[in-house]
């Protein structure tokens, strides 16, 4: 098939996930005059004083205290809470310890090394085929997920369950060559849907690491910031590091690093980004050899 072909495919296959969505008109609500001179303020003077920093926020960054996370310049050590290295080498000795699914679920849901056990409802372990080609992998339980128990259920969910559908693949099929296994990094709701903490997320990465070891797909597909850093070791940021295939350093596995469903709710002109690395997941799904970037 030639590039000119594939690529027309390419763009019926976008266009079909668009109109999925619920898109159906290509225009603005509002008529916009492009040819017209927009009206530009004459530039601030420059001035000394200092913007007053608001109450409650860090003067030098302007972030909210919190004494669970923490901003980091260099490389991440475990020093959040009180997540000590004792406490992940039990949770590292627990995953080890497990042979299937199941015990690798009763150890999470047992493991009390977590302050998140205890503020959230539900343990959310997994959802669709654990035979699956597939695995991917979420940052950790919203609302809907903790009060249901199982992880994408909520808005982000069903866009990433057409997202899969728009590369032929499910959550809900028998057949490990249509089906998609999906977890995440956390199993307990954080407070507030906050983004987890580097030691939150490094304490429950042997678990994450026993369960690729013991679902065995052959792609992992990361979403978003928290599990791709966590699982590539990495401190790169999800927009430098999308689109270009990794190796995943516990399994030697290809991992492709993408945007969270839930960030193309808030900024969905970044869907097209997200389609290439839906197209280069289900090219190495077809037999295309996945190129890694070192």
């Amino acid at each position: 098939m030639n590039s000119a072909a594939t690529d027309r495919q390419a763009l019926i296959a976008a266009l079909e996930w668009q109109l999925e969505l619920g898109v159906d008109e290509a225009i603005s609500e509002h008529p916009q005059d492009r040819f017209a001179e927009k009206d530009t303020a004459p530039p601030r003077p420059a001035t000394s004083v200092t913007p007053a920093t608001p109450r409650g926020r860090d003067p030098a960054t302007g972030a909210r205290p919190d004494a669970r996370r923490k901003t980091l310049s260099g490389p991440e050590t475990i020093t959040e809470g009180n997540t000590s290295e004792s406490t992940i080498r039990t949770a590292r000795e627990l995953a080890a310890a497990t042979t299937t699914l199941e015990e690798l679920a009763a150890a999470m849901r047992g493991f009390d090394g977590s302050e998140l056990k205890r503020g959230a409802r539900s343990f959310v372990f997994s959802d669709g085929n654990p035979a699956a080609r597939l695995m991917v992998i979420g940052e950790a339980p919203g609302g809907d997920e903790d009060r249901i128990g199982k992880p994408f259920v909520g808005r982000a969910g069903k866009l990433l369950d057409r997202m899969l559908a728009a590369i032929g693949l499910s959550r809900d099929t028998p057949a490990p060559e249509d089906a998609a296994y999906i977890t995440n990094i956390l199993p307990w709701r954080p407070p507030g849907n906050r983004t987890p903490g580097v030691a939150e997320v490094a304490l429950f990465l042997p678990f994450v690491e026993r369960h690729i070891a013991l679902a065995k797909p052959d792609l992992i597909l990361s979403l978003g910031n928290t599990p791709t850093k966590g699982l590539l070791a990495t401190t790169t940021g999800i927009r430098r590091m999308r689109g270009t295939w990794r190796r995943h350093p516990a399994s030697g596995l290809p991992l492709m690093p993408s945007f969270h469903p839930a960030y193309l709710l808030r900024d969905p002109s970044e869907k097209r980004l997200a389609w290439r690395d839906l197209l280069a997941i289900r090219a190495a799904l077809d037999g295309t050899e996945p190129v890694i970037t070192p």
